[in-house]
């Protein structure tokens, strides 16, 4: 009875986990591209040579702060929304979010062999991937996952065939359209 409580209690807690996985992981390695090509500019290379040759508490420590250095902002938004401004809230929330993410995904990726020779961390980490690859498992099961990712492949595939030169015929004869509707107008206007 209480086994069954419990789960009946922890299935929003859990819903919610979920769904936090999922948004860090879809933004997870796009931002970690983008964190490694600023990483690169020459006053940032000095600092990621430093992090990297932290020793394991201080690579946590370094871990840790961009959760806590965007605690503030996170109070920001939540006092715009307090005040009556949730849009300014939302995307205060989203940019933080956004940021840290990015952080946290280039101090991981220098310090992860380090982090990873903490013994409870690295227990930390092989549940967190364990509960990953469930919440991946169960929500590409679903119909609506399976929809949704034949919908996104075909997108991907028409923007990949804009890109690749067809879409530049698609503008073309759009320019050339509205050049031609432009002097049609012009026409009445010169013969008058």
């Amino acid at each position: 009875m209480k086994a069954k409580l419990k789960k009946i209690l922890a299935a929003p807690f859990v819903f919610l986990a979920a769904i936090f996985v999922l948004l860090e992981d879809w933004l997870w390695d796009d931002l970690l591209r983008l964190a490694a090509a600023i990483g690169r500019l020459p006053v940032f290379r000095q600092i990621e040579m430093l992090i990297a040759t932290l020793p394991p508490y201080a690579a946590l420590a370094m871990f840790a702060m961009p959760s806590l250095l965007l605690i503030p902002v996170k109070l920001t938004a939540l006092w715009f929304i307090a005040h009556g401004q949730p849009a300014m809230g939302f995307l205060t929330a989203a940019a933080a979010k956004v940021v840290g993410t990015a952080l946290v995904a280039r101090i991981f990726s220098l310090t992860k062999p380090k982090l990873l020779s903490i013994h409870w961390f690295a227990w930390l980490h092989d549940r967190f991937l364990a509960f990953k690859v469930k919440v991946y498992a169960f929500i590409k099961a679903t119909k609506i996952y399976q929809a949704v990712h034949v919908q996104s492949v075909r997108l991907k595939a028409r923007v990949k065939a804009f890109l690749r030169g067809k879409g530049k015929a698609f503008w073309r004869k759009r320019w050339d359209a509205a050049r031609r509707l432009t002097r049609r107008w012009k026409q009445p206007e010169e013969s008058e």
